[in-house]
């Protein structure tokens, strides 16, 4: 077995500890609070199994807030961010690795924040992962790497929007990172696509289903629609 390969099977085994151990930590309370209900209620009678559903409920929602908690509190206190830049796609690069390692754990909380609404606990995630979040923001859609992404106040992201940091080069094995800033009082509509190094200035608005490309910037206070994303001028009226 060669140098790189010995690397890879390290980083994986490397990933794999830290995602078994952040995960379990994340259902000690569930399993506390299952414990307890144990000693109140034995289940010998009809009526305590009426209140299984309800207890399970429970239970999921226990376990969602401290799978949020746990691992965010994991990326923010060991400071797990990666930077801007183009890095080889390895386990041997260190930017790489904390984005690796980012993705694991962020991943399943990503697809659980999609399914339920908790609100302002999603900007309070988001700001654990290093995301700068400003206030009365509504985020609907999803964010790929929360550390290189910045929005600012009053803003609206519609579902199934999408705001990305990174693109793969698997042809070359490289992972290029750039972040992506959104001023104020900007709205995104719906399914549309941020991509890399994207700047969005105040007041804009992006129609649904538009494509901002890679390092575009969009002008403060414009429209833009389209694949690729072009600005919108209003029509002049006719009297």
């Amino acid at each position: 077995m060669n140098k790189k390969s010995k690397g890879q099977i390290t980083g994986f085994l490397k990933i794999s500890i830290i995602v078994f151990i952040v995960f379990s930590l994340g259902f000690f309370p569930v399993v506390l609070f299952g414990r307890i209900i144990l000693i109140f209620i034995q289940f010998n009678q009809l009526w305590h199994f009426f209140l299984l559903p309800f207890l399970i409920y429970i239970g999921i929602i226990i376990t969602v807030y401290y799978q949020l908690i746990i691992s965010g509190l994991v990326i923010h206190l060991f400071n797990i961010k990666y930077k801007p830049g183009v890095y080889e796609y390895s386990f041997r690069d260190k930017n790489s690795m904390k984005w690796i390692i980012i993705c694991s754990l962020y991943t399943p909380m990503r697809k659980i924040l999609e399914i339920f609404p908790i609100g302002e606990m999603k900007n309070r995630y988001y700001r654990l992962l290093g995301m700068k979040t400003g206030e009365n923001t509504l985020i609907g859609g999803t964010i790929m790497d929360p550390c290189l992404t910045e929005i600012g106040s009053n803003c609206t992201i519609g579902l199934y929007s999408v705001i990305y940091c990174h693109i793969h080069d698997y042809e070359k094995g490289t992972i290029s990172m750039d972040p992506v800033k959104i001023g104020n009082n900007v709205v995104i509509g719906a399914g549309a696509y941020i991509m890399p190094g994207v700047v969005v200035e105040d007041n804009v608005k992006i129609a649904a289903g538009a494509v901002v490309t890679k390092s575009q910037i969009l002008k403060k206070g414009k429209t833009y629609a389209g694949i690729p994303a072009r600005e919108i001028k209003a029509k002049k009226k006719i009297r």
